[in-house]
C-alpha cells in the first residue's frame, strides 16, 4: 500500500477530524436514526433513509481517513537537502513559453490545494521539480501538454 506524505500538522488535523466523526458525529447520526424511527413504517419513511444513508457516509469517511492515519508518513520540515526542492519547500518557477512567475509550496497528496498554490509531491509539476535546485530548468509532462519552467528560488 502506497504511504500519504503529509506534515504533522495534516496528520494532527486528521487525528483531530477522526476524533470528532467517532464521537460527536456519530452520536448525532445516531440520534437522527432514532429520531426517525420513531415516526413509524420504515418503508415509506425518507427521514430514516435519509438518516441511514448519512450513517453510510460516515462510516465510510471514518474508514477512509483511518486508512490515511494507518499509512501516513511524516515528512519533518528542512528534512531535504539544502538548496533543493521536498516537500515543505516554497519554490519560485518562471514559466519559459509566458514568462509568468510564481511561487508554489510542495506538499503531500493530502495537503495539496492547487487554488492557495499548494502543489503535490505527485503532481506532475510535483514530481518534475522535486530534487531540483536554483537554476535548474524541468520539463513538466502535464495533460495539457509540456511545458518548461526554470526554477528561480527554493525556500525551506
Amino acid at each position: 500500500m502506497d504511504k500519504f506524505k503529509m506534515s504533522k500538522t495534516r496528520y494532527d488535523e486528521l487525528v483531530e477530524e477522526l476524533n470528532y466523526l467517532q464521537t460527536v458525529r456519530e452520536k448525532e447520526v445516531a440520534e437522527q436514526i432514532k429520531e426517525a424511527r420513531s415516526f413509524g413504517d420504515l418503508s415509506e419513511n425518507s427521514e430514516y433513509d435519509e438518516a441511514k444513508t448519512e450513517q453510510g457516509k460516515l462510516y465510510s469517511k471514518i474508514a477512509e481517513i483511518k486508512n490515511v492515519i494507518e499509512n501516513a508518513e511524516i515528512v519533518a520540515e528542512g528534512s531535504a537537502r539544502a538548496g533543493r526542492v521536498s516537500i515543505g519547500s516554497k519554490v519560485t518557477v518562471k514559466d519559459k513559453a509566458t514568462g509568468d512567475e510564481d511561487t508554489y509550496e510542495i506538499v503531500g497528496s493530502q495537503e495539496a490545494d492547487p487554488l492557495h498554490m499548494r502543489i503535490s509531491d505527485d503532481s506532475p509539476m510535483g514530481r518534475a521539480l522535486v530534487d531540483r535546485k536554483k537554476g535548474d530548468k524541468v520539463v513538466v509532462h502535464a495533460p495539457a501538454g509540456d511545458f518548461t519552467l526554470e526554477i528561480l528560488a527554493v525556500k525551506a
